[in-house]
């Protein structure tokens, strides 16, 4: 039989998943939506952006420093998108491209915090007295969201997206084994079906 803590857990992590925010994140997590009206069975070349390979964009302190962090997961990126799509089958274009891949590296830092009696029903009609709001749990962690478009015409046809739990002070080894593990993962949904 569980406890009324056990299914107070399971509610919780249940509800955070659904909210789209992951109580405990385990490796990356991969999200991948297509235009079903593409027909990806002749695509076999790709090619970078013209306008550019990709972005990296931070949003965490006023001191981010985009340019050091594109300097540190480029080359990675750079390496693994042609590898993993030549493991899919496509070629580096050398005419016109099926389509073209854009990259974007996002990191943030997310907030939880859960308050006393936030879980609790608008109204007390079960006879505890109420009580002002306090702060029972904050977790601030570093996230971050690496996103592959595939276009074809100037249209986004497939995009993948892994998000994962970052932890800044790891060794770089780490951080570039999840760099190339949500790139891996994401190129193995492409092309759909």
């Amino acid at each position: 039989m569980r406890t009324t803590s056990s299914r107070l857990t399971i509610w919780l992590a249940a509800a955070a998943l659904a909210a789209g925010t992951p109580a405990v994140l385990l490796g990356v997590k991969v999200q991948v939506s297509f235009d079903k009206k593409f027909d990806f069975k002749p695509v076999r070349t790709w090619a970078w952006n013209p306008s550019g390979a990709g972005q990296v964009m931070m949003a965490r302190t006023a001191d981010d420093d985009k340019a050091a962090a594109r300097k540190m997961a480029e080359p990675i990126i750079m390496e693994a998108i042609p590898s993993e799509l030549g493991k899919r089958g496509l070629t580096a274009a050398t005419g016109q491209p099926d389509v073209t891949v854009t990259y974007y590296l996002l990191l943030t830092t997310s907030i939880d915090a859960q308050t006393m009696g936030q879980f609790l029903p608008a109204t007390v009609n079960w006879g505890l007295p109420l009580f002002p709001p306090a702060t029972q749990s904050m977790k601030v962690m570093n996230a971050g969201a690496f996103v592959i478009d595939f276009s074809a015409k100037d249209d986004i046809v497939w995009r993948g997206v892994a998000q994962a739990q970052i932890d800044i002070g790891a060794d770089p080894k780490k951080r570039d084994a999840l760099l190339r593990e949500a790139i891996r993962d994401l190129v193995r949904k492409f092309p759909p079906g």
